[in-house]
């Protein structure tokens, strides 16, 4: 399996585990905030669910398919957490439209969107860095 399936699957399976989060008990406080941290809502799940379907199916049907899911995904997630840092809501789950900006403590903002950040450029990174070179080593 190459490096890009690999890791696709992998973002399958973060991606799932992140969708339970607000039905694992113990794991959202009183106000419904995972980690006490952010408020995962319906359109959070719906998203995170389809993320992680997108992931699995890339992973399972080729290299080229799971390259283009990181570098979709990469872009796509990045970019929304970077909105909501500067914003406070993102894109991908309408937030920006439903909420517009919002006035948070900017360290709330860091901790709320770097999953967002951080996952999404880690995918980017592997779909443009790191799947071109091993795909041309392999041919």
């Amino acid at each position: 399996m190459t490096l890009p399936r690999k890791v696709a699957a992998a973002y399958a399976v973060i991606l799932g585990l992140v969708t339970l989060l607000n039905y694992i008990p113990g794991l959202t406080d009183a106000q419904g905030r995972a980690f006490g941290i952010f408020a995962l809502d319906i359109y959070d799940d719906a998203l995170h669910f389809a993320s992680a379907a997108w992931a699995a199916v890339a992973a399972w049907l080729s290299t080229r398919a799971a390259v283009t899911f990181l570098r979709v995904f990469g872009v796509l997630y990045c970019l929304d957490g970077l909105l909501g840092l500067a914003t406070g809501s993102g894109y991908l789950d309408l937030g920006i439209l439903i909420y517009g900006v919002l006035d948070l403590p900017f360290v709330f903002k860091i901790l709320a969107n770097t999953p967002h950040i951080a996952l999404g450029g880690a995918a980017a990174f592997v779909g443009f860095a790191l799947a071109p070179a091993e795909m041309e080593a392999r041919a």
